[in-house]
């Protein structure tokens, strides 16, 4: 404990040696700091869909620089301070973990979890919107999974998971009818097709959610897959020297199929 301590304490005096002397800290505010803390929460983001424990080593570091600064920053205003932010953590995490630190039961981590949201609705008596605490400049995907989860906290769920799926084709007949009325008439309706788009992605990441899988992992290991495959298919016809654009589709797919074997 005393090693951590003063870790934490070194990491402390930098930060104030840094606002006092460096140009670039002292010209920082929340508002500059605020993108570079985005990007840094994505590259952490990668590092552990990567599985690398360096980097995830590394990226967490990063963070943890931006929550002093930005407890640095606010100390300097007297609006608060290191402690006032690790004080008022450690209050939150105890009071949304009555069965560690009162009489409450739970059966599970589920059971945990959707106790939580609930706690947070009537935290310091205050009475909140459901999903008043969905950030909204949350990327689409990932808003819509933590919507799922708020109002799953409250009942507003499937009795059974398999009703998910007549969901979903109830949602993507829908969106097929307007694409055949838009082929019909020929005119594009974009605006009827892109919300019934929405509706098909949103029962997706619903059934996605009741399956315990985070649609956001799921489609960046998708995203990764396709893009090592492509690199294959690129690097294939290179060596060929030929040009993609100059390849037929199942040409392409010849190699494509070689690329899966590495997956």
């Amino acid at each position: 404990m005393k090693k951590k301590l003063e870790a934490f304490e070194r990491l402390l005096n930098i930060m104030d040696e840094l606002r006092e002397k460096c140009p670039w800290d002292r010209k920082q505010t929340f508002e500059s700091l605020r993108s570079n803390t985005i990007e840094e929460t994505y590259e952490l983001a990668d590092a552990i869909i990567d599985k690398n424990i360096l980097d995830i080593k590394k990226e967490l570091g990063d963070l943890l620089l931006h929550v002093v600064f930005y407890a640095k920053i606010a100390s300097e205003s007297n609006y608060f301070d290191i402690n006032d932010v690790i004080d008022s953590l450690c209050e939150k995490l105890i009071y949304r973990h009555p069965h560690i630190y009162g009489d409450v039961k739970v059966a599970n981590a589920e059971s945990v979890a959707e106790n939580w949201e609930r706690l947070k609705l009537t935290e310091k008596g205050r009475k909140k919107s459901v999903l008043g605490g969905v950030p909204k400049s949350l990327p689409a995907l990932v808003k819509a999974n933590r919507i799922q989860e708020k109002v799953k906290a409250v009942g507003f769920d499937w009795e059974e998971k398999r009703q998910v799926w007549d969901k979903v084709k109830e949602e993507l007949n829908e969106l097929k009818v307007e694409i055949n009325i838009s082929d019909k008439q020929h005119i594009s309706d974009k605006q009827h097709i892109e919300a019934e788009f929405g509706d098909v992605l949103f029962s997706l990441i619903n059934a996605a959610r009741l399956y315990d899988i985070d649609p956001e992992n799921a489609l960046e290991r998708t995203n990764k897959k396709f893009i090592k495959r492509f690199n294959f298919l690129e690097k294939k016809t290179i060596q060929k020297g030929i040009d993609l654009k100059e390849m037929t589709l199942d040409e392409m797919n010849v190699i494509w199929e070689q690329a899966k074997k590495y997956d």
